[in-house]
């Protein structure tokens, strides 16, 4: 079964190893038709995607971004939809959590060199292409070396958090982030909330704060999953969305654009939930 909505996709802004563009060619040939960009703390790849998709007429892209906060010794992460790139305000807010991304990637070089681990933060900001710098790139920048033999070994092993070469940046509280995307005029969706131990009590907490959806069809969940968050999403009101969650990483967990996605007509609700 192929689906036509994709609203979780990455591009090289962030840690997606395609361009917007490569990205945009990629999702039309895989026959979407509704997509977001939705890089970290980042619509810095928006332009180029949307000069590419002047050549795929029958393609509609929702600018988005991807917000990490921090929950009781957790990772949430935000999606917020339909904000505006021009909108210098935010690109300042955008870019001070970048930097905060680039000095916490700076100090994992430093801790993996005190282990050993013989990467340079000039080769990290390399592979980050001039995106907004994330742990990924460290984690290729090992992979290169042979240190690992897939991103995912990096994060279990050296960087996720509780690991030897873990650093703690800025980042708000899932309630604040859902603020901020409002404050800009964005649609704020809760991302992949199985990553989060008790996904039900956070959402009724974001949804005083103005959440309006969360991810329900995400990268590989299975059919009893999708029914639990199905479950919770209607019982709080919320569009029932997802994604591919596509970084071009090539490696085991990913999914390809087009092979998962929430219904046509919840995706057509969120488009119309934008600026007119």
């Amino acid at each position: 079964m192929s689906f036509t909505v994709d609203l979780h996709l990455h591009t090289t802004a962030s840690d997606g190893t395609r361009t917007p563009k490569e990205l945009v060619k990629l999702l039309s040939q895989n026959g979407l038709k509704l997509v977001a960009i939705t890089d970290h703390d980042s619509l810095e790849g928006i332009p180029e995607a949307k000069r590419e998709l002047a050549y795929h007429p029958d393609m509609t892209l929702i600018p988005g971004v991807e917000i990490s906060a921090d929950m009781d010794e957790s990772e949430v992460h935000v999606l917020g939809y339909h904000l505006n790139e021009d909108d210098a305000e935010l690109q300042k807010v955008l870019a001070h959590f970048r930097k905060g991304r680039e000095g916490r990637g700076e100090q994992m070089v430093q801790k993996l060199n005190e282990m050993g681990i013989a990467i340079t933060w000039e080769r990290v900001v390399d592979l980050a292409q001039g995106g907004a710098i994330a742990r990924p790139h460290v984690a290729r920048a090992m992979l290169e070396k042979g240190y690992i033999t897939e991103l995912k070994e990096a994060f279990d092993k050296y960087i996720g958090r509780g690991g030897p070469a873990y650093v703690r940046r800025e980042k708000m509280s899932p309630e604040e982030s859902v603020e901020l995307i409002r404050k800009f005029g964005g649609i704020p969706v809760l991302a992949h909330p199985t990553y989060t131990k008790d996904p039900e009590s956070l959402v009724a907490s974001l949804v005083t704060k103005g959440l309006a959806g969360m991810e329900v069809y995400y990268k590989n969940y299975n059919e009893e999953t999708v029914q639990s968050l199905l479950a919770i999403s209607q019982r709080h009101g919320l569009l029932a969305l997802g994604g591919s969650d596509y970084h071009a990483n090539y490696e085991g967990d990913e999914v390809e654009p087009g092979l998962v996605g929430p219904p046509v007509e919840n995706g057509q609700r969120l488009l119309e939930m934008g600026p007119r």
